[in-house]
């Protein structure tokens, strides 16, 4: 059985170490037959091991591809090749001006170059000529961005840097004739208008069709390399679970750039079949701290996150000064597109799958109230046990200690605030919650359906619980569950905005 790449970036490692490769040879193959390129890809997704394929096929290692794909479509011809990861370079410690001068003096030292110029533009584009002297050269750059997002929350230094990328880059399009390839990889496209403003040939393949499986694994790519990993987990959770598989795609897969193909994150899966435990792997290599305090400042809830529809203007909007949640959010992998409709250009966002939507969840409710992971998810499970129990009134208790710890900046006087407090949280705690029912006679806050139940909630803001289920009764929202053999409850709640807590709530169970 071949070992997992746990931890590994380069190709050339991958194979000679008898690690298992799911073969993207054939999107290389597409790669091959235009020069400039641009893609955008969440942290930890497999941007770097692409990278590295393309420079082992640059430099002509064939034999690291026997038995793949692309083995004998090309012929592999070796080329000089500049390589540079913007996440390997040190440019915290060095400042980032002086980590691109040495690593420039890096390559060329490898090259036996020796340069007449000392800026780093110059420096950049008298590499490039010089080594394509024998052959023309390939430019791989990985995580072009990252000395921009490191300084996210700085937007001085942000900047700063941008300008020094822009400056880089600067030379790419004087050097055309001496380039053979040039691909970049980043997170995010903030930035790509103003740094690679030169390059208007530049093809963006973030949301092409036809390079949307290029990274991340499909779910056949699974079942074909990872067979014999597949079972162990499917061994530990005998007792557990029928079907593993689709446990296994509920936790990991779902992330799409095209709105039709779907793909599995590597990371998690890699741990997930080396630990055989369910976790959220991917998430917690990178706590979205910036993501939740933005969503915190500006007053965003659940409802403005998913289930959400935008254009594709919309997700390449990326300014420092000015940002906007959803290309965030769909640019860092916490959100996916799950359709496009070809007519209208609109695109559906939402959290890929269970990973993203159960810890963004807790950290976004944690950043609203108690301000500490841990702290929010031991009171989740106080939550989670009264409603499991119907155990209303501990419940609601437990509510307001939540609620007692928003910070009185952050109320917002209006219904939608509280009312996604109490989806966020029943989502959280495994609960299938629908919001915003219509019905004939209007539109209902909440239901929440259990194996056994359903709860019809209807919402206040300073008014009373008598005045929300006398609501409920009068648009006789009941009578949509009334071919459910399950026993309905009513549930009418009051928030009090000035001692932020549910004030007065009020229990009714019907025979419908």
């Amino acid at each position: 059985m071949k070992k997992l790449p746990i931890n590994r970036q380069e190709f050339s490692e991958l194979i000679n170490d008898n690690c298992i490769y799911v073969d993207k040879t054939k999107y290389i193959y597409q790669l091959l037959e235009h020069k400039y390129y641009f893609l955008s890809r969440p942290r930890r997704f497999g941007k770097s091991l692409l990278v590295n394929t393309l420079k082992e096929i640059f430099l002509g290692n064939k034999e690291l591809f026997k038995g793949l794909w692309i083995y004998n479509k090309i012929e592999l011809k070796k080329h000089p090749v500049i390589k540079i990861s913007f996440s390997d370079i040190s440019h915290k410690v060095l400042g980032l001006e002086k980590a691109i001068h040495n690593e420039l003096n890096d390559i060329a030292k490898k090259y036996s170059i020796k340069f007449s110029k000392q800026d780093y533009p110059s420096k950049f584009k008298e590499l490039i000529r010089k080594l394509s002297e024998k052959e023309k050269v390939v430019v791989l750059i990985d995580e072009y961005d990252k000395p921009i997002i490191d300084y996210i929350d700085d937007i001085g230094k942000a900047e700063e840097n941008r300008e020094i990328l822009k400056n880089f880059y600067s030379i790419v399009k004087d050097s055309d004739s001496y380039l053979r390839f040039f691909f970049v990889t980043g997170v995010s496209k903030f930035s790509k208008v103003s740094i690679f403003s030169d390059l208007n040939n530049l093809e963006d393949i973030t949301i092409d069709e036809n390079y949307s499986l290029m990274i991340g694994w499909t779910e056949e790519e699974i079942i074909k390399y990872f067979s014999e990993y597949i079972k162990g987990v499917e061994e530990k959770y005998k007792n557990i679970y029928q079907d593993i598989m689709k446990v296994i795609k509920e936790w990991y897969n779902g992330y799409s750039w095209d709105g039709e193909n779907f793909v599995y994150n590597p990371v998690s899966l890699i741990n997930l079949f080396s630990k055989r435990i369910f976790d959220n792997y991917w998430f917690e290599t990178g706590t979205p701290t910036f993501l939740t305090k933005f969503i915190k400042e500006k007053h965003y809830t659940p409802f403005d996150i998913e289930k959400t529809t935008v254009t594709t203007k919309i997700l390449d909007k990326y300014e420092l000064k000015n940002m906007t949640l959803l290309p965030l959010l769909f640019q860092s992998g916490y959100l996916t597109m799950k359709n496009f409709e070809l007519a209208t250009g609109i695109i559906t966002l939402d959290y890929p799958n269970r990973e993203i939507a159960d810890s963004m969840s807790i950290h976004i409710l944690s950043e609203l109230t108690i301000g500490k992971t841990d702290k929010t998810e031991m009171l989740l499970f106080q939550i989670a046990d009264s409603f499991n129990n119907k155990e209303i009134a501990e419940f609601i208790e437990h509510i307001n200690t939540l609620l007692a710890s928003i910070s009185y900046t952050l109320i917002d006087k209006k219904e939608k605030y509280f009312h996604s407090l109490f989806y966020i949280v029943l989502k959280i705690i495994g609960y299938q919650i629908d919001v915003e029912i219509l019905t004939i006679k209007g539109r209902i806050d909440a239901i929440v359906k259990t194996d056994t139940d359903i709860f019809i909630l209807e919402f206040k803001i300073d008014q009373s619980a008598d005045k929300a289920i006398k609501q409920i009764k009068e648009k006789k929202y009941a009578e949509k569950y009334s071919d459910d053999k399950r026993p309905v409850t009513l549930l009418g709640i009051n928030f009090d905005t000035e001692m932020k807590r549910v004030d007065d709530y009020k229990v009714v169970k019907l025979n419908v």
